[in-house]
């Protein structure tokens, strides 16, 4: 399942890097966790339900200045080895204009709601 979203991350920077409009990624759950997540702070400017096909989101990427809006995406935990931060640990990163995606028992959430609501858990994405 978790592959998906490797994969949908791996098509937007793709996406992004040949100045595409919009990509076509299959529909799941997960993915709209994320894609939430990304819309919220302003890293694409939204999603839908394809038209042709129910089972396929259309993502609307992002540029300004005709520069990409995602500059990089780095993923933090990988399929083969996975990595997890306590509390403490998400409390010692210091990151600008940077978004830290992570994994909770409350779900998806940024790592500014993860001090907040004082949780740790699998961080998955950096996005510059």
């Amino acid at each position: 399942m978790k592959n998906l979203t490797w994969n949908m991350f791996a098509n937007i920077k793709n996406g992004q890097m040949l100045k595409k409009p919009f990509i076509i990624q299959p529909r799941k759950k997960f993915c709209a966790s994320f894609l939430d997540i990304l819309w919220d702070e302003g890293f694409i400017l939204g999603y839908k339900v394809s038209n042709k096909n129910f089972n396929n989101f259309k993502i609307f990427l992002k540029y300004h200045k005709g520069q990409p809006v995602i500059n990089s995406i780095v993923t933090i935990t990988k399929p083969s080895l996975r990595v997890y931060y306590k509390l403490s640990q998400l409390w010692k990163i210091k990151i600008n204009n940077e978004l830290l995606i992570v994994s909770t028992t409350k779900g998806l959430l940024t790592l500014e709601n993860c001090k907040k609501f004082r949780v740790g858990g699998e961080p998955f994405l950096l996005i510059r």
